[in-house]
């Protein structure tokens, strides 16, 4: 399992909340559930888990600024409450911390491959999920990976949110640059955050060139 606090069959990840900037009734994979703190101002839940009475946003920076702009929250509350300025940052951080806390929990499970060779020996089984490449590692090595997929059995999606860095203190390595995560039952659940978490930092960085048949 990747993440244990992640919903655990489809149909609780698919079920519907209303958007209070949209008034739209969205899938909850793809809003952000925020609840009013004992102090009035306004708290992420990134992982659906506080107490309290949930207000639902877009899982994007443009729509959560929107929430606070138009006091979203104080009219889906009913009360005064207060959205700090770095309100959208702060979902940012916990949404990149629950990732990375995702790829321990598959390292310990198993479903992940570090190392240049290992990857490329994944890549070629098809069994690869989710290319994730370090966004400082060398362009000669990343050229080479994404040769590889090109060539993969099957495409697997590509991340370069991280640094070596985070994915080494997440993986408890060094020096992480290459890693594979494997398709497996935990993955479509890790999926839906990092897709809540490009709504902020884009999947790869801009300068990248990611040629695939499909985006990741």
């Amino acid at each position: 399992m990747i993440d244990q606090t992640a919903p655990k069959t489809h149909a609780e990840a698919s079920r519907a909340r209303k958007d209070i900037v949209l008034g739209e009734v969205v899938d909850e994979a793809r809003l952000v559930r925020f609840v009013a703190g004992p102090d009035g101002v306004v708290i992420p839940d990134v992982a659906r888990k506080l107490p309290g009475r949930g207000m639902w946003v877009a899982a994007d920076r443009e729509s959560i600024a929107a929430a606070a702009k138009k006091n979203a929250f104080s009219r889906s509350a009913k009360a005064k409450l207060t959205a700090p300025a770095d309100l959208a940052d702060q979902v940012e951080r916990l949404l990149a911390k629950r990732v990375l806390d995702g790829l321990g929990l598959a390292r310990r499970s198993g479903s992940i491959i570090s190392g240049f060779e290992k990857v490329l020996a994944a890549l070629a089984s098809g069994k690869t999920a989710w290319l994730i490449e370090a966004a400082d590692g060398a362009d000669d090595g990343r050229r080479k990976v994404f040769s590889a997929v090109r060539k993969a059995p099957n495409t697997p999606r590509i991340l370069g949110m991280f640094t070596s860095d985070e994915l080494g203190l997440a993986l408890g390595g060094e020096n992480v640059i290459h890693t594979a995560l494997l398709a497996g039952r935990g993955t479509d659940r890790w999926t839906l955050d990092v897709e809540r978490l490009s709504g902020f930092r884009p999947f790869t960085p801009p300068d990248w060139v990611v040629r695939q048949n499909e985006e990741p």
